[in-house]
């Protein structure tokens, strides 16, 4: 009967201690977070109860599982006792990530809602994000450790592996200069402000916004849903383009081929009233001038706002397409054209000195009659 009774206490109570217990803390954080409305974090606090669970039941099991007195068990005393200290490690640094990511999101949410400007939210955002990878890193790494020196053959090797960790740490550094220049690099994006998650960017000529910033990585979305994939140490080593720097509001401009008789008052008006029409306009300014000419055309360029990239995108591709269909059907004539026209010759006693032609008369107009037939070219 002890035989059974004896499983049943340890196993059971083990499992109804940790139930109990995360039925306690759960409602102990739904009682803060219903008090506290200005914080989310007792409410995200309530994520971290199934580690929590893991974590206590483990470690009970942990020292109370010899106290079962069965020949299973005493048997392999050593590997159950191993195996559980293993899920304990693991359960702890899972709990200790999911507390840190927690407080992390936390910090982050409270920021964004008491700050207004949207380039100091990204900012945040992207230095939290960062920092969050950081520890998820440092705890698996620690974990890790600490499970292989639970093994008595990696002590060993970690005694021997200590006795050569100037030489191994010298051929580390010069094996992962890349990375390590990539990890430092993407430090000094983080707290350098350099780029933000949500920045309009222009790299290689694409442009595009930054949608996912590592510690060794930078993912750049492209207008047309591609993905450029690239490390982080471009961006401290070359130049770019950061649309969003200073502020996410944007000018754009719109360059028109016309003819000289183009009505340059009249598309003053037209350009006001399709930005009046246009919602992604943001109405801080726009204006319409001649920028340059030449022999055949002259440059109208249009100067429109908007308050983001995207947005600028829009009203210049609106004003582009009106403000060429409107040319077109009230004013074709201010349309870039080819003209063509019948050459004029010189006058009479010019064109013989120049063709040595000193016979016949000159017309009376001064022009030399066009002869009936077409000179010969030489090809047939």
């Amino acid at each position: 009967m002890e035989n059974v009774l004896r499983p049943l206490l340890v196993l059971g109570g083990s499992l109804v201690i940790t139930l109990l217990v995360g039925w306690l803390v759960d409602l102990l954080l739904r009682r803060a977070d219903s008090r506290h409305h200005e914080t989310p974090l007792w409410g995200l606090l309530r994520l971290c109860r199934p580690p929590l669970q893991v974590v206590l039941c483990t470690a009970l099991l942990r020292a109370s599982f010899d106290q079962l007195r069965l020949d299973v068990v005493r048997d392999n005393r050593d590997a159950i006792g191993q195996v559980l200290t293993l899920v304990l490690i693991g359960a702890t640094a899972w709990l200790v990530i999911r507390v840190a990511a927690t407080i992390v999101q936390s910090s982050y949410a409270r920021y964004a809602t008491s700050t207004r400007d949207p380039a100091r939210v990204r900012r945040v955002r992207t230095q939290v994000t960062l920092i969050q990878r950081v520890v998820t890193a440092v705890v698996a790494t620690v974990a890790v450790a600490a499970m292989l020196l639970t093994f008595p053959a990696m002590q060993s090797v970690g005694t021997s592996m200590l006795a050569s960790a100037g030489v191994l740490g010298i051929v580390a550094g010069v094996a992962a200069q890349s990375t390590l220049g990539n990890l430092f690099a993407g430090f000094q994006i983080a707290f350098g402000d350099m780029v933000r998650l949500g920045d309009t960017v222009v790299v290689d000529g694409e442009w595009g916004t930054v949608e996912e910033i590592t510690l060794t990585f930078l993912t750049v979305r492209t207008w047309d849903e591609r993905r450029f994939t690239m490390p982080v140490s471009y961006f401290t080593s070359n130049p770019f383009e950061n649309w969003s720097r200073g502020g996410v509001q944007m000018s754009g401009t719109v360059f028109f081929q016309l003819d000289h008789s183009a009505p340059v008052s009249a598309m003053r008006d037209k350009l006001r009233d399709i930005l009046g029409e246009c919602a992604a306009w943001d109405g801080r300014d726009w204006s319409l001038a001649v920028t340059d000419t030449s022999p055949t055309t002259m440059e109208v360029r249009a100067v429109v706002t908007a308050k983001d990239a995207d947005d600028i995108w829009t009203v210049r591709c609106a004003v582009r397409e009106q403000m060429i269909g409107w040319l077109r059907d009230h004013h074709p004539y201010a349309l870039p054209r080819v003209v063509t026209s019948p050459a004029v010759l010189p006058p009479g006693d010019h064109w013989r000195e120049l063709t040595g032609a000193d016979h016949g008369r000159t017309p009376p107009n001064g022009h030399v009659p066009t002869p009936d037939k077409a000179p010969r070219t030489g090809r047939g």
